[in-house]
């Protein structure tokens, strides 16, 4: 079956909260307690485990609060220095964009002390790469320690260095969210789901023009 190709004069579609199908099934049903024990999540950031500048911890059940590996582009937006991370079908992806624009891997929960909460890039390909196996070991590490990772490249040494926490209780243990992870995944790429072939994030990033309704 051949697949519909976009067309110039088609309408772009705003850009909205999408709900892929794929995540829809498995969309969290639980909601913060009357309480209040538990805030309703905001977005979260998607981060490298390199990049966040702190001690951080991973879930520790990777069956549930890791996904499994997934498709993205990074798409240029207008008055952003830095691109914007979009979670793409990877028919689509496939379909339409080379291979060194298509990034993959996993998302896991994670968070900083105190509960500051984000999505971790897992490193799930080339892992025969210093850098991405490094960073897997890491990620790895903090499912039981809180540990802080920093570049080795001032060394003029590729990878990672993962420190662990003078003290195992330096911080409290998480309050893990209880929402699912493809709840947090669908809440964290709102507007940035590319599942059509018209969306506007596809079209900016293989150069098609805009076209305003």
């Amino acid at each position: 079956m051949t697949s519909k190709k976009p067309k110039a004069e088609d309408k772009v579609v705003p850009l909205q909260i999408v709900k892929p199908g794929r995540l829809d099934k498995f969309k969290s049903k639980k909601k913060p307690s009357i309480g209040g024990l538990e805030t309703a999540p905001t977005v979260l950031g998607i981060l490298r485990v390199g990049d966040t500048n702190d001690f951080i911890r991973l879930h520790p059940n990777e069956d549930e609060y890791w996904s499994d590996e997934l498709c993205f582009v990074s798409v240029p937006i207008i008055g952003e220095k830095r691109d914007q991370l979009h979670l793409i079908d990877e028919e689509i992806a496939v379909r339409y964009l080379p291979n060194k624009k298509i990034k993959r891997f996993r998302l896991a929960l994670a968070c900083k002390p105190y509960d500051v909460f984000f999505l971790c890039q897992v490193p799930s390909v080339n892992l025969d790469n210093t850098w991405n196996d490094t960073a897997l070991k890491a990620c790895k590490k903090a499912k039981t320690h809180w540990v802080q990772v920093s570049s080795r490249a001032a060394e003029n040494i590729e990878g990672y260095k993962t420190d662990n926490a003078v003290d195992v209780d330096a911080f409290p243990d998480p309050k893990w969210l209880s929402q699912s992870l493809e709840y947090l995944i669908e809440l964290s790429f709102q507007g940035a789901i590319i599942e059509t072939d018209d969306h506007p994030g596809l079209r900016r990033v293989i150069g098609m023009k805009q076209t305003m309704s």
